[in-house]
């Protein structure tokens, strides 16, 4: 468990340096006032989001004088994707002192219902938001409903329980995540018979669930002549996803398309690549990272459903800070947007 340490607020100056304009236009944009060309606008907007500046908030923070205190229980293990918002969030260190929050980071098996809704049950009374990657599962769901019932604040995120009384979902439409990711492989696969592998870390996840409901949509009506093969689960572990994905390999010697819904994506490639199978397989996954983009750019990969890390972490904590508050959420703003990334589009 680490607690970021708080340091001073950013200032106007602040961004308009790292904007590289005049502090009168960074007023100019804020006021939206005239006289600022459209490409200068636009820097001086992505350094105010980059930055998640607010002008005039932290002084108003200061002089309520009380931290308030934000968990986010994330996943151990080598999840990529999830180390990267963690070190988003690290990176707000300034955004959260202007506020005065003090943000705490716990690590559980969020596979095992157990194991993460005792985590969730020690956190007790003494924060005032929750952000936790969360499992679907009745225990899950009545450690989150107790937190709400003492006064605590709760966001999912990334993987949702709906069917709790958690406060606020921060994450991409994963049913749409799924149905983007069945139309690129059906596409790409073409006209020719063959057999679809898919590799789940957990169908109990609902993200997971929802990307492989959204996936079977496309599949089933646009390409019945596909066959789809039973999920298997790797629980986002590189190891475990390898063998699986080996033993399908070796049982099915037509599979053409392959969809790994979560992590354990450098065990997935592994095992296409030693198959031999790279050119055969068109396999679409999750998530740029420094692996994903490194097997875009080998063509192991052929295409990777994305959403921002940055985002999502800044999203989870203002929309934390906004319910602590009482208020508004701006919904606009915290939508997550799906993109599809592929070699010719590497960010």
């Amino acid at each position: 468990m680490t607690e970021q340490d708080l340091s001073p607020p950013l200032t106007l100056k602040d961004i308009a340096r790292r904007a590289g304009v005049s502090l009168a236009t960074v007023d100019r944009v804020l006021h939206n006032r005239p006289g600022v060309k459209p490409d200068t606008a636009r820097r001086v907007r992505e350094a105010i989001e980059r930055n998640s500046f607010q002008p005039h908030v932290a002084a108003a923070e200061l002089a309520r004088g009380r931290l308030r205190r934000f968990a986010f229980v994330m996943p151990s293990g080598p999840n990529l994707f999830m180390q990267q918002i963690l070190a988003h969030l690290n990176e707000m260190s300034t955004w959260l002192s202007a506020r005065r929050l003090a943000v705490q980071t716990l690590t559980t098996d969020v596979f095992e219902p157990t194991a993460l809704a005792t985590t969730l049950e020690a956190l007790g009374e003494g924060f005032d938001g929750v952000a936790v990657v969360a499992l679907d599962h009745p225990r899950v769901r009545a450690a989150i409903n107790d937190l709400v019932d003492g006064g605590t604040k709760v966001v999912t995120l990334v993987s949702d329980v709906p069917s709790s009384r958690r406060h606020h979902y921060v994450g991409i439409d994963n049913i749409a995540a799924g149905r983007t990711a069945g139309a690129l492989v059906g596409r790409l696969t073409g006209p020719g018979a063959g057999k679809v592998a898919v590799v789940a870390g957990s169908t109990a996840l609902r993200d997971h669930a929802e990307r492989i409901f959204g996936f079977n949509q496309v599949m089933v009506s646009e390409f019945p002549h596909l066959e789809m093969l039973p999920v298997v689960e790797g629980r986002d572990e590189d190891q475990r996803s390898e063998h699986l994905m080996m033993r399908l390999l070796g049982e099915h010697a037509d599979i053409v398309g392959l969809y790994n819904v979560g992590a354990g994506t450098p065990g997935v490639a592994k095992a296409l690549i030693e198959a031999g199978r790279t050119k055969q397989v068109v396999f679409v996954g999750h998530d740029v990272t420094v692996m994903t983009r490194k097997l875009l750019l080998q063509g192991v990969m052929d295409a990777v459903i994305s959403q921002n890390p940055g985002h999502e972490a800044r999203a989870a904590v203002r929309v934390l800070l906004a319910l602590a508050r009482g208020e508004p959420i701006l919904s606009e703003q915290e939508k997550i947007r799906i993109d599809i990334v592929m070699r010719d589009n590497l960010p």
